[in-house]
């Protein structure tokens, strides 16, 4: 193992501790709106995979930039989705229209 690959790994690793340890500290009603615009930041993982690509040669790489960008974008549409979802919790509901009332003498 290299050095460089180590210190890639450890990290990665605290990257992971403190995120979780961020994440888990978030309430519940603060968690959805969070992770909303979490995962429409991640345009900017479909742009590092743009430029990635233009890096790769051979059939393995090209299946990871694929399926970096699948993930990148099914994150980038879900946020999208969620915040929208989100938002129409907030709007305001339409007033059913009543119907008409009987006024006293009138038969039908």
């Amino acid at each position: 193992m290299t050095q460089g690959f180590v210190g890639n790994l450890t990290i990665f690793v605290l990257a992971l501790l403190v995120g979780f340890e961020v994440i888990s500290k978030v309430p519940a009603t603060l968690h959805t709106p969070l992770m909303s615009g979490a995962n429409s930041i991640h345009g900017v993982v479909l742009v590092g995979v743009v430029v990635l690509s233009s890096f790769v040669d051979g059939p393995f790489g090209y299946v990871l930039t694929f399926v970096a960008a699948a993930f990148g974008a099914a994150n980038v549409v879900g946020g999208y989705a969620v915040t929208d979802r989100m938002l129409q919790m907030f709007r305001k509901r339409p007033v059913p229209a009543s119907a008409p009332k009987a006024v006293e003498g009138d038969t039908a």
